[in-house]
């Protein structure tokens, strides 16, 4: 009787330890989802950042003007437009401060030039798109000049590429990692019930029957595996939004409730598929042999 409770005691020690493992493992995997999201956001935010000044020259008319912002808002590269008048410009507190007196009092007239101010997609990372963008621009009848940091933005995209290479690397190498604990965890949980799959197999049972249970096990330390990481998740995404509440802006609630589910779903599916591994594992293994692994 001691010995039977032991055993009980042994098998629910070693279900609650693989549980807690995955709820772990998930918990790790989602939040580092989330963080890559977030950071592939704000990767995409910088290089949505770059603004191209189109200056027109002193003959473009309204007409000629109407025909550029045209072409420009049919460019693939180009996310928004806005035009700048010359007019506009000088009256500008902050150019005004630049000078000491009135500025047609020393000039004579606006030096100024209308433009536009182009806003690009992040698909201006392609140096060789960006220039042949710059080009195209420049060539345009009525545009006087365009102006563009290209060094700087070339340094920015490279920056960004890197750290999003990086981060990929990272989240790779941490899924490869976690799969590996997750299978061994769910394997050493299989492993102490293998003399009780082996007397199943002995005794007549079909594969089908002896996995039977186990599987529907497994679906069940899943979704609680899933439901504790989802906790452990929400949890931390409260303590990140005290610090920032801006997080909490309906598309980042969005994500977090896809990463949730992503996280309830894996957690079934990852359980099933390395419980059945196991399981067909020790009922395919010899029984002279069942002792030795």
């Amino acid at each position: 009787m001691k010995e039977d409770k032991r055993l009980k005691r042994r098998v629910r020690n070693s279900y609650i330890v693989s549980t807690v493992s995955m709820a772990l493992v998930l918990f790790l995997l989602g939040s580092v989802g989330y963080l890559m999201t977030a950071a592939m956001r704000v990767a995409r935010t910088l290089q949505e950042s770059v603004t191209v000044t189109v200056e027109l020259s002193n003959e473009a008319d309204s007409v000629r003007r109407s025909e550029i912002e045209r072409r420009l808002s049919n460019d693939e590269l180009v996310r928004e437009i806005e035009f700048s008048s010359k007019e506009a410009k000088l009256n500008d507190a902050e150019f005004r401060h630049m000078f000491e007196q009135e500025i047609e009092e020393v000039l004579g007239e606006n030096p100024l030039n209308d433009s536009f101010e182009v806003h690009l997609s992040a698909e201006s990372a392609d140096s060789l798109r960006l220039d042949a963008f710059m080009a195209k621009v420049g060539s345009m009848r009525g545009v006087e000049r365009v102006s563009c940091p290209v060094p700087m933005i070339r340094r920015m995209h490279a920056t960004v590429n890197s750290i999003q290479l990086v981060l990929a690397v990272f989240a790779a190498a941490l899924l490869v990692i976690s799969l590996i604990l997750l299978n061994n965890t769910i394997r050493l949980s299989i492993y102490s019930k293998r003399y009780l799959i082996n007397t199943m197999k002995l005794v007549g049972a079909t594969k089908g029957f002896i996995m039977r249970p186990f599987l529907v096990s497994s679906v069940w330390q899943g979704v609680a595996a899933g439901a504790g990481a989802s906790v452990l998740f929400g949890i931390a995404l409260y303590g990140l939004n005290e610090a920032m509440p801006e997080l909490t802006s309906m598309a980042v609630l969005a994500k977090a409730a896809i990463v949730v589910g992503s996280m309830m779903l894996g957690g079934v599916l990852l359980s099933v598929l390395f419980t059945a591994s196991a399981v067909n594992r020790f009922v395919n293994m010899k029984t002279e042999k069942i002792h030795l692994y």
